[in-house]
């Protein structure tokens, strides 16, 4: 069935749909990780956002129940070069159409992806459509205007506190939108972890004795989540400090800072990063669209991004606080950075 993606600039795309094939509406973004679909659709960071992957196919290994994460989909859309419609893998479980259909998320494939990725990187993202009718301009304005992101982390942030039990040390987690992975990553050191929702006091939190305060990853502008950033200043001295992606957004601005929009983000798997401390550059898995872009006082920069020279890593001079913007976690992505998970529990 045919449908096009509008752009708010005006421009459309024209293709075929699959998946849920019912209109929807979202920040289009690209991402250009060559594999990793299951995972850049379950991704929480990715809430409220049409998803389009700069690799030609797509859907060729399947999706299996394992790597997902988070208990669901998340994006509002997907855009693909094409759809493989036979995948062929010993760990495939569904197809990808089956996968969206199921989830009820929109899809649309056969487009020039290559010439949208270019549009995005020149005009920068955009808000859009995804859609199998005849739009009136007046209609399609209506619904782009109407379309916020900015309540994103209470749909994605767990809704009640839970514990993940552990030998080694307590972290306390706050949940801005966590990938699996990341606690993962914890409990493959033996951490004891306690989750606690976004919007919960600094006070429950330091009731539970934390070694450790973790601020994770996450959808939207750091700067839509005001009470946070009051909970995590408040916070700040009393237990080390260390966070991901949106959680270390959110560390710069309660610690004084300021954070910006990219022109068009960092989303893929590919992303080189500069260690200023070991001297040494990796390649990252990286998902944002706000950067931290004047930094705190008594902060210094501990990596940075190898294309923009962007903001990529910050560690406080006299505190115990410490914290990156790509994801070490990767899933999808190299592992070259695992080791920044021994250094949070180090600080």
């Amino acid at each position: 069935m045919k449908a096009k993606l509008i752009l708010e600039n005006g421009m459309a795309f024209e293709g075929r749909a699959f998946g849920y094939l019912e209109e929807t509406v979202g920040e289009v973004v690209f991402n250009t990780g060559m594999t990793g679909y299951q995972e850049v659709l379950t991704d929480p960071s990715y809430y409220g956002q049409i998803v389009t992957m700069t690799y030609p196919l797509m859907g060729n290994y399947g999706l299996n129940l394992e790597d997902a994460e988070s208990k669901s989909p998340k994006v509002k859309g997907f855009i693909v070069r094409e759809a493989c419609d036979y995948p062929n893998n010993f760990r495939c479980e569904i197809k990808l159409e089956d996968y969206l259909k199921n989830n009820k998320i929109m899809a649309l494939e056969k487009i020039d992806t290559r010439a949208l990725t270019k549009i995005l990187r020149s005009s920068g993202t955009m808000k859009g459509i995804i859609t199998l009718e005849e739009l009136s301009d007046s209609y399609i304005a209506e619904k782009l205007q109407a379309f916020s992101n900015e309540t994103a982390v209470k749909k994605v942030t767990t809704e009640k506190v839970y514990t993940i039990e552990g030998s080694g040390k307590h972290v306390a987690i706050m949940d801005f939108g966590i990938k699996a992975n990341i606690i993962r990553s914890f409990q493959h050191r033996g951490c004891k972890l306690t989750v606690f929702p976004a919007d919960t006091g600094y006070n429950d939190i330091l009731e539970v004795n934390p070694d450790l305060i973790f601020l994770s990853n996450g959808p939207g502008d750091p700067e839509d989540l005001p009470e946070s950033i009051e909970n995590i200043r408040k916070l700040i001295g009393k237990k080390p400090m260390v966070g991901i992606c949106l959680g270390h957004q959110l560390l710069a601005l309660a610690l004084g800072g300021k954070t910006a929009k990219l022109k068009f983000g960092h989303r893929g798997c590919n992303h080189p990063v500069k260690d200023l401390e070991e001297n040494r550059v990796y390649i990252t898995s990286q998902n944002h669209g706000y950067y931290v872009k004047e930094m705190p006082q008594n902060v210094k920069i501990t990596h940075v991004n190898i294309h923009d020279g962007t903001v990529e890593g910050m560690r406080h001079t006299t505190l115990p606080i410490y914290s990156v913007q790509f994801h070490p976690e990767a899933c999808p992505g190299p592992r070259d950075v695992d080791g920044i998970f021994d250094k949070f529990l180090a600080v």
